[in-house]
């Protein structure tokens, strides 16, 4: 007959057994979309550095026709925007906020008015677009190993292969000899796109070849009036139904975000339609004849435009504008911190006047 401490040691070992068995069925049950596994391998950084990118700072809209969701942030925080990510204590982020609060107020009268905000907002953006011309430095010199100053469309399509795993050697040799490249469609389709990308950033007279400030425009379209051009011509034809070139706001807003499989998901089309209809309505159809037209998305992705920025200043501040009186004080933007920044500040009134 089995003893006492026999079978509690036997039962110990077969729940061992069964918790053992629990995990690995969960770790085989997870879903193929697991953030674990969508994480990038190490060795994908250098694919990034030479690739346009597919957010730019400062800009209304994403380079796929998106909205920019974290605008706000972007034109309100500048660079400063990492350190509210990174560092999420409420006390912390409070006083910084205060910080900014100070030098938005120019005129220290404890109110933010739409012309200080639109001053801050220009000042912003232009830390964006400074911060840009620096890596765009660096980016050059990893395409221009030679140092001449200019990079030839082939020079760039070996680093940009290699980045992607090609053996630079091997493809260097077969573009010198004009040998045929075997290339996935997939990444051949990027290649076809940057290279009319390439055109259009080669300043007159075209001569294939791009200098620093040309491979800027290149990477950062926000930096050139053609570019830009170029960018809200690609936005439009990828949302543009009947090809007349224009937007409606059913076209504006018919802009797949993903198959609706559920309650959840519906709710995200619901709330990504609502604000497309808002912004097509609100902001960027400036005559409001229901149609958006290539000048009107010209102007409104423009980073630097005065009167966007004129109008981004008074949208900000009716956000959290309580008591309407047309200003901003720091008690609202404590309250409104997550708009703002993206950071929500528990207690936020707490010890204001103090710190401040």
């Amino acid at each position: 007959m089995m003893s006492r401490q026999a079978f509690l040691c036997s039962l110990g070992s077969l729940y061992l057994f069964l918790l053992f068995v629990f995990l690995l069925m969960d770790v085989y049950a997870r879903p193929a979309n697991n953030s674990a596994l969508k994480e990038k391998p190490a060795d994908s950084k250098d694919e990034n550095e030479i690739l346009p990118p597919d957010h730019l700072n400062g800009v209304k809209m994403e380079m796929d026709g998106h909205l920019n969701k974290e605008f706000h942030q972007e034109v309100f925080l500048g660079k400063e925007m990492e350190e509210f990510e990174e560092d999420s204590e409420p006390r912390k982020n409070r006083k910084k906020l205060m910080i900014i609060f100070s030098k938005v107020d120019i005129n220290n009268d404890k109110k933010i008015g739409a012309k200080e905000m639109q001053r801050w907002i220009m000042e912003k953006t232009d830390e964006h677009f400074q911060e840009a011309v620096e890596e765009n430095k660096m980016h050059f010199r990893a395409v221009d190993p030679d140092g001449d100053g200019h990079v030839s469309w082939d020079e760039y399509k070996i680093k940009f292969l290699a980045s992607k795993g090609f053996n630079e050697k091997e493809i260097a040799e077969k573009i010198r000899n004009n040998e045929e490249l075997k290339i996935d469609e997939e990444t051949q389709e990027v290649l076809d796109n940057l290279k009319d990308r390439w055109y259009q950033a080669d300043n007159p007279p075209p001569d294939l070849l791009l200098n620093e400030e040309e491979f800027l425009s290149f990477l950062h379209p926000e930096h050139s009036r053609g570019m830009l051009k170029f960018m809200v011509k690609e936005i439009i034809r990828d949302l543009d139904q009947d090809g007349d070139k224009k937007l409606t706001l059913s076209e504006f807003i018919s802009l797949p975000v993903g198959t609706v499989e559920n309650q959840q998901a519906q709710d995200i089309d619901d709330d990504w339609v609502k604000d497309r209809k808002k912004e097509f309505e609100e902001v960027i159809d400036a005559n409001h004849d229901g149609i958006i037209t290539m000048e009107e998305l010209e102007e409104y992705m423009d980073p630097m435009n005065e009167y966007n920025a004129l109008n981004e200043a008074k949208q900000m501040i009716a956000v959290a504008d309580e008591n309407q009186n047309h200003h901003l004080e720091l008690e609202e933007i404590l309250k409104y911190s997550e708009y703002f920044t993206g950071s929500k500040l528990m207690d936020y009134a707490r010890n204001v006047h103090e710190e401040f």
